[in-house]
């Protein structure tokens, strides 16, 4: 079996874990922190985007975890399907054979979100993964590490995997001074914390890397959060930066006003209208 089958075969497992208990970093942002048997049959995490898959109960289903989710799809109506939602992993000890996972939280919004918030130790979850594609490149110049709260665990992760001498030039987008978080740097880290204020999601971050100073030689970029903020950012670092896609790590994670799972479906029209702008800038 080559190693893309095996990946694929890896991310439709599905894995039961329990919560070992919790811990707030800001208050919008709590640290899961997760063990059990089924972490142990893991691969190698060689990415610092790793995500997984976590299933939960629709609202008013009377079915608890852990579960078979094909087991719940095949035996009810759609409506009772579990739902899923993706998280980064921020780190595993397989030492301790503990998983970390930070959730963003809206109040009593959402259903990840507001799980995690209340969640005690001792309670079940499933989960299907890991998935992953981002590996820092530590020959390259500099780095650029864009994106909100639901971005921070991967460039969190990646600032850790960087070695010293790289230099790094962070974007990070909160609401306010309240929700920035103590990241891992060097002396060649540079973290510029972006305050909303109340803005949409995206729109001072977008501004802030467009007026950053330009780093001369090679680039790699990671740019994950908001699909408008991408959108914004593609055509920055691909028409008027002229990078090359395969310098550059960009996706949107989420969408304002859309679960999920309507983003999913809708995220390969919106990809490819963006690239069409893309190429049409381009061309004149």
């Amino acid at each position: 079996m080559n190693d893309q089958l095996k990946d694929n075969s890896n991310k439709r497992t599905v894995r039961e874990a329990e919560v070992l208990g919790t811990e707030w970093l800001t208050p919008g942002l709590v640290r899961v922190f997760l063990t059990g048997k089924d972490l142990v049959s893991i691969p190698p995490l060689h990415c610092t985007d790793h995500y997984i898959k976590f299933f939960f109960p629709p609202a008013g289903a009377d079915y608890t975890p852990p579960f078979d989710p094909e087991q719940m799809r095949n035996e009810l109506p759609r409506e009772e399907w579990p739902v899923t939602r993706t998280y980064t992993i921020r780190s595993f000890d397989r030492e301790s054979n503990v998983m970390t996972v930070d959730f963003v939280v809206h109040g009593d919004d959402g259903l990840a979100g507001s799980w995690a918030a209340r969640v005690a130790p001792g309670a079940l979850i499933n989960f299907r993964g890991p998935g992953g594609k981002f590996v820092p490149d530590s020959s390259i110049d500099s780095h650029l590490l864009v994106g909100d709260e639901a971005a921070m665990p991967a460039i969190a992760a990646t600032l850790e995997a960087l070695p010293d001498t790289a230099v790094a030039e962070v974007f990070l987008e909160v609401e306010d001074g309240d929700h920035e978080l103590d990241l891992p740097t060097t002396s060649r880290t540079t973290i510029h914390w972006i305050h909303r204020g109340g803005l949409s999601h995206g729109v001072t971050l977008a501004e802030a890397v467009r007026n950053a100073p330009r780093h001369e030689g090679t680039v790699q970029a990671f740019v994950h959060g908001n699909a408008h903020m991408v959108k914004d950012l593609r055509r920055f670092l691909f028409v008027e930066c002229g990078l090359e896609k395969s310098q550059v790590s960009i996706s949107g994670y989420w969408r304002t006003d859309f679960t999920e799972d309507a983003w999913q479906a809708s995220k390969a029209a919106f990809v490819a209208a963006m690239e069409e702008e893309e190429a049409a800038a381009r061309a004149r």
